[in-house]
């Protein structure tokens, strides 16, 4: 599996510069960057895996008691093996027999499509449990390139299928669902929508892509100015969909339910919030997505923040713009629940 990613016919145009990135952020990056060394190229997926820790422990998911857990294994894809749930719901909101159903985020982990699991990423999601009483069910799916396409997205609907069937036994409002992810999560969040509307499966209420990885062709002027530059760049891309795609990746006949960016139809969607960086590889293909929806009739609410990385939020959550980017997110929130 090569690192380095083709250049298309025509790519030899000159490649403007980089947009800067924001100054607090920079500083934050040059420790990230010296933190994450060699992971960056995502030449030896297992030697990557096995040097990243595991998500949040037990002791951190209870939030000194403040959130109440359980793992669960439901059935898969047909065919197919048992998948993990990961179901967190604030303290003192119990399920059965509840007198006020609750919302739920169903979060979906980045990770490029080979890393992570249930647990990644699931920080803002228990934030948001806390601050607006949401249950959030967190799925585990098989990875890449053990496990190509269609096995991530179909475990990730799966998943999906099994939640809003039992909500009435999870104390969810099956109406008031949200599928959520980050970057790989977030392109299975929008692949999972598309789904659910193709195949008449649950009705969301919405769908939180934060800066999400949709487009194999990698061939957008933003992947080009930001090649070799932030968290992940062109060629840690290139590597990701090939390892889910393998020789498909960028050909003539990729699936849009592996790669939303290709769905010719982005009508009958639910209300959309998408957030990119302008520093990283994602932006030109996430704005794109987001002016689709807008075209197709769908609503759609874009942020594009100036100067950030990708992941910035979750990896500096320190700075200001990681903190408006947060508060931009909770505020989409609150609107989509309290309509």
């Amino acid at each position: 599996m090569t690192a380095t990613p083709p250049h298309p016919t025509g790519s030899d145009r000159p490649v403007p510069p980089p947009p800067p990135f924001d100054a607090e952020l920079a500083a934050a990056l040059e420790i990230i960057t010296a933190e994450m060394g060699s992971a960056l190229e995502f030449t030896d997926i297992p030697a990557i895996r096995s040097t990243l820790g595991r998500g949040p422990s037990d002791e951190e998911l209870s939030r000194d008691g403040a959130i109440a857990f359980e793992e669960r294994t439901v059935p898969g894809p047909p065919g197919e093996p048992d998948i993990s749930l990961l179901i967190c719901r604030p303290t003192g909101t119990g399920p059965a027999g509840a007198a006020t159903r609750l919302p739920a985020l169903y979060h979906i982990h980045g990770g490029g499509m080979i890393l992570g699991d249930r647990r990644t990423g699931l920080e803002g999601a228990l934030d948001w449990a806390l601050e607006l009483g949401l249950v959030v069910v967190s799925v585990e799916y098989r990875l890449a390139p053990e496990h190509p396409h269609p096995a991530p997205v179909e475990d990730a609907y799966a998943g999906l299928l099994w939640t809003a069937e039992h909500a009435a036994e999870l104390g969810i409002d099956p109406a008031r669902i949200i599928v959520e992810g980050g970057s790989a999560g977030g392109g299975l969040a929008a692949a999972v929508a598309l789904l659910a509307r193709d195949r008449g499966g649950p009705t969301l209420a919405g769908q939180m892509l934060m800066c999400p990885m949709i487009d194999d062709r990698n061939d957008t002027p933003s992947s080009f100015q930001m090649a070799g530059l932030g968290v992940w760049d062109r060629a840690a891309n290139h590597t990701g969909w090939t390892a889910l795609l393998g020789e498909a990746r960028g050909g003539p006949d990729v699936s849009p339910y592996a790669a939303p960016a290709r769905a010719t139809d982005l009508s009958g969607l639910p209300p959309a919030f998408i957030d990119v960086g302008s520093a990283e590889t994602f932006r030109d293909e996430d704005v794109a997505y987001a002016s689709r929806l807008w075209q197709a009739g769908g609503r759609a609410e874009l942020h594009v923040w100036p100067g950030g990385f990708h992941g910035f939020e979750g990896m500096a959550p320190q700075t200001a713009l990681a903190q408006d980017a947060r508060a931009a997110q909770l505020r989409w929130l609150t609107r989509l629940l309290e309509n």
